[in-house]
């Protein structure tokens, strides 16, 4: 293990680093307008020292306004210079080879390194406005740009009485993140107007506390499904990220949070299962709590599907996907359908459909977002309805996800 002083010193000269060469670039471009290299380096500064009051006055408590934006700030500084830092590093190295080549051949005029081009800093700082602007459009717009996402699959032995069946999940709602009303509730209309048999919530209800619900608990409760409305546990749900000042405080909010999920109308389920009944037929709908690799795992899927019928056609909600490669697609029972969440899609990325489909967040988790099929068991990982931290959304937008289920014809 790298010593965390040892991890915090190579972080600052990377950040150094960034900064030199970002203001390189600057230098370059603007070589004889002083306000133009002092307001670089005033915003850097001022960008680092909120930050660093931030975290040093971090309490492990409710994640509020001042937390994002001093996230927003962080991120809108770093990732253009990132940008930047590609293209001076790089003439930097041809700079470099260049001398030492003109030197060994006798063909120098001058210094060993040439003048930086104006040119490139021209390109470097002109891209690096590029991802500036997106992070700017990601925070003020991209954080509620609802998308719905459809998707058909098609099982032999689902019932005929299901044929056609409809699923609205959403996931991550992190309801202490929310700051706008109007485009919350244009989003939870866009939930109705699916009119789908059920809604499936998979987890992460609030970022740390039971009570950040309680502004939002009229909006969420027109949500409406006519065979139900069903829930599960996100690790956040737990409130293992702030500190408390007893157990019993701790455990008074799990109770809180257990209560609003009724006066929200979903049926929670922990470890345990219930029948989706329609006209006769019946199909088995598992919950567990947080089950995730390097998260709490609260979850026994074993205990949740007791006494199921190895025949039966069974949905899992399950919020971390990790659960999925690690115990569900080999479970001693065929386990048709997966939903979880938990990714956010890392709130960053670019989605292209037919040419890319890229996040950090798969850096992390080989499933990450949309829908996987392994082993004959379908797994969908939707990419969350709110945010977390970061008060914004890039390239991947709030979903809401509809899955129609068919049964497959024997012809």
């Amino acid at each position: 293990m790298v010593p965390i002083l040892l991890r915090i010193l190579i972080f600052l000269i990377f950040i150094a680093l960034i900064d030199w060469y970002s203001f390189q670039a600057f230098k370059t471009l603007f070589p004889n307008q002083t306000w133009v290299k002092v307001a670089f380096w005033v915003f850097s500064i001022s960008v680092y020292l909120f930050v660093a009051y931030g975290f040093l006055t971090f309490n492990r408590g409710p994640i509020n306004p001042s937390f994002g934006r001093m996230i927003s700030l962080l991120i809108l500084s770093l990732i253009p210079k990132l940008i930047i830092l590609v293209f001076m590093f790089g003439e930097d190295i041809t700079r470099f080879f260049t001398g030492i080549f003109q030197t060994v051949s006798g063909t120098r005029k001058g210094d060993f390194l040439a003048d930086r081009r104006k040119f490139l800093s021209q390109t470097a700082l002109v891209l690096s406005g590029i991802p500036f602007l997106g992070i700017l459009h990601g925070v003020l717009i991209g954080k509620y740009r609802y998308r719905v996402v459809k998707h058909t699959l098609e099982f032999d032995d689902l019932p005929e009485e299901f044929d056609g069946f409809t699923i609205t999940q959403i996931s991550d709602i992190h309801s202490g993140s929310f700051d706008d009303k109007k485009k919350l509730e244009y989003g939870i209309d866009l939930i109705n107007q699916q009119e789908s048999d059920v809604i499936l919530f998979t987890g992460d209800l609030v970022n740390n506390q039971a009570e950040e619900m309680e502004p939002w608990i009229d909006t969420f409760k027109k949500l409406k499904a006519p065979l139900g409305k069903y829930s599960i546990l996100g690790n956040h749900d737990y409130g293992d990220y702030m500190s408390w000042p007893n157990p019993e405080a701790k455990e008074a909010n799990m109770e809180r949070l257990y209560d609003i999920q009724k006066e929200l109308g979903f049926r929670l389920l922990r470890n345990e299962n219930v029948k989706i009944e329609k006209s006769g037929a019946s199909i088995d709908l598992i919950g567990v709590e947080n089950w995730g690799k390097g998260f709490v795992q609260h979850g026994d899927l074993t205990k949740a599907a007791a006494n199921l019928r190895d025949q039966s056609f069974k949905i899992l909600m399950s919020h971390d996907p990790s659960h999925f490669d690690e115990e569900v697609k080999t479970f001693s029972q065929l386990i048709h359908l997966t939903l979880s969440g938990h990714t956010h899609g890392m709130q960053f990325g670019i989605e292209i459909p037919g040419f890319i489909k890229w996040s950090p967040a798969s850096l992390r988790y080989p499933k990450w977002a949309g829908l996987y099929e392994e082993l004959g068991r379908y797994l969908h990982v939707n990419r969350g309805f709110g945010f977390l931290a970061f008060p914004g959304r890039v390239g991947i937008w709030p979903e809401i996800t509809v899955l129609k289920l068919k049964r497959k014809s024997a012809f």
